[in-house]
């Protein structure tokens, strides 16, 4: 199960921009990958050992997009930022994968920490991935846990000059990356809204403990999409009203679509919690409708035994003169008259449907 509440496992005490992972490892080995473009057809691309292989690369009339995969390797991260002169502090928060999703702007540069997620058939879950983004001038770095085929389509794009890719600059390849990110939430919002229909539908013909489980599966769901959109609301609500000056005029019109499909996001998320909660108050009214006519029929039956356990008592008394002991048909009689009242009291429970 997921922990809502991740511990953080840094050491207390530490300075300020100490280099340590914090998370889940999951790769084996760090692949450094890169392209570099421009307007005027340039155009290259491939993986390198070691960052410093970019710098004879990169160069400032094109636009380098170098992507790291892995995390647990401290000195390569510690490479990357020195060769880009990112600060230490931010190299901290990329290797902390238990950040909240932020932005904030740094000399000649901005970074982005956000949560990138994609849905897991099995076993029906989201998983989730830090995704943190660095943006300057000519180059845009992107740090992930573990190597994806995310932004593929992206990649092609750049390869195939497909679109405006390759006319603009660092400011709009980072947009492109921010709307494959959001892009990723309506994915796993339909997953979610087909489960949401499932159990809606068991929940409807047959009310038991694992529809309840499920249910509390899909609320956690929930919660952790909504702890992950949120703050991305606020990241990119600051670009789109342009807190960034890496960002051109013209790609905020971009980012205010993004920022659109954001709140769709959020609505839809919002719009999901309440049906589950509402799927929790089916539950609880179809085990208490059970129970109800569980009660219903062993109170029916109560009542109908409580004058035939009076008669039986009745003449169950241990008197020498009971006059109906001595008569020959007492016993048949006995049993006719708690027969029609028994019958009766069918007759007349069936009468007022209450069975």
């Amino acid at each position: 199960m997921r922990k809502l509440f991740p511990t953080q496992t840094k050491s207390p005490g530490l300075s300020p921009g100490t280099l340590i992972h914090v998370g889940q490892k999951k790769s084996e080995t760090i692949k450094i990958s890169f392209m570099d473009y421009n307007a005027g057809g340039h155009f290259s691309e491939g993986e390198v050992e070691s960052i410093d292989e970019i710098t004879s690369i990169a160069d400032p009339a094109t636009v380098t997009w170098v992507n790291v995969a892995g995390l647990h390797q401290i000195e390569v991260i510690e490479s990357v930022g020195q060769t880009f002169g990112i600060h230490p502090l931010f190299l901290e928060d990329f290797l902390n994968t238990e950040q909240r999703p932020k932005m904030e702007q740094y000399d000649d540069y901005l970074y982005m920490i956000l949560k990138m997620i994609h849905w897991r058939d099995d076993p029906g879950e989201i998983e989730a991935e830090q995704m943190s983004i660095v943006l300057g001038k000519t180059f845009v770095l992107t740090f992930q846990e573990q190597e994806q085929d995310y932004f593929n389509p992206l990649r092609q794009r750049i390869r195939e000059a497909k679109g405006r890719i390759r006319q603009q600059g660092a400011d709009y390849l980072a947009y492109a990356l921010l709307d494959i990110i959001v892009d990723h939430y309506f994915l796993i919002l339909e997953n979610i809204g087909e489960d949401i229909e499932r159990v809606e539908e068991e929940l409807v013909s047959n009310a038991n403990p694992d529809i309840l489980h499920e249910i509390h599966h899909l609320k956690r769901e929930m919660l952790f999409l909504r702890r992950s959109v949120w703050p991305l609301r606020e990241v990119i609500g600051s670009l789109q009203r342009g807190d960034a000056p890496l960002f051109q005029a013209d790609t905020l019109i971009y980012l205010r679509d993004v920022y659109e499909h954001t709140i769709q996001v959020i609505d839809t998320v919002e719009t999901f919690r309440d049906i589950i909660s509402g799927l929790l108050d089916i539950y609880l009214s179809s085990i208490s409708n059970k129970m109800n006519e569980v009660m219903k029929v062993l109170t029916v039956i109560a009542t109908i035994f409580i004058p035939l356990t009076f008669f039986t008592s009745l003449y169950g008394m241990n008197f020498k003169f009971l006059p109906e002991l001595e008569w020959r048909w007492g016993y048949p009689m006995l049993w006719l008259v708690m027969l029609t009242i028994s019958g009766g009291m069918l007759f007349y429970f069936k009468k007022r449907d209450w069975l």
